[in-house]
């Protein structure tokens, strides 16, 4: 069936009972009051600005959020890098710590070795020596220049040896300060004594043993050096 509203201005319920919405445009042309307009449009404008306000902070807030989430997971990484770097650094100064040990303990280990060893070569034929003597330093000679590091005297030693020849023994004397092994050698008293029925010159040496330059060290096998 067809039902006609003959009566202006009112329209017709809705069928079924549900709710219908009122006219907004029929209650503004009710209102007369200006106050009250003004106050529904500040009300308009302030709820449009307040709904954009507080979708751009929200976006503000997401961004600031995952830029934290960043930033934390940057120091997590570096917390992880400065802990490797003082187990590092701790590792570093143990070892430090064990060289210089091994550096005190291997200071004087070849000494006696090496000045045998110039003094041999240096020996003129027809000379020979009758001792060879460590001259022990003072006790308050040691140095310590640094943290586990110890400078220790210098190892001077008395050298005693008998010649024929005269020129053999300022020849010694010469050999002796070419070594790179050797410094400070000075010569000492010398005399003319009897052997065997022979007068030969009886000399004394005192020198100072010296680390060489590396250019003048050879490192060799083991098995080498013992054929």
């Amino acid at each position: 069936m067809i039902e006609i509203n003959l009566l202006p201005g009112k329209k017709k319920k809705a069928a079924g009972g549900g709710i219908a919405l009122p006219d907004f445009g029929e209650l503004l042309k009710g209102v007369r009051d200006p106050l009250l307009i003004g106050a529904i449009a500040a009300w308009a404008i302030v709820i449009a600005v307040v709904g954009f306000i507080f979708f751009s902070e929200n976006g503000k807030v997401a961004a600031l959020e995952e830029e934290a989430d960043q930033i934390s997971a940057q120091h997590r990484r570096f917390q992880s890098v400065i802990r490797e770097k003082r187990r590092q650094e701790r590792l570093l100064d143990s070892l430090e710590i064990e060289l210089n040990a091994i550096r005190e303990i291997d200071s004087d280990r070849y000494v006696w070795a090496h000045v045998m060893d110039e003094v041999a070569k240096a020996l003129p034929d027809f000379t020979w020596l009758t001792a060879l003597e460590f001259i022990a330093p003072p006790v308050q000679d040691a140095v310590e220049l640094e943290e586990g590091v110890v400078e220790h005297p210098p190892v001077t030693f008395h050298i005693i040896g008998r010649t024929p020849d005269v020129y053999a023994y300022t020849r010694f004397l010469r050999n002796l300060t070419n070594s790179p092994w050797i410094t400070n050698v000075r010569a000492g008293q010398t005399s003319q004594i009897l052997e065997e029925e022979r007068a030969v010159q009886e000399f004394s040496i005192t020198a100072t043993f010296q680390q060489a330059d590396s250019a003048f060290i050879r490192i060799a096998p083991l098995q080498e050096t013992l054929r």
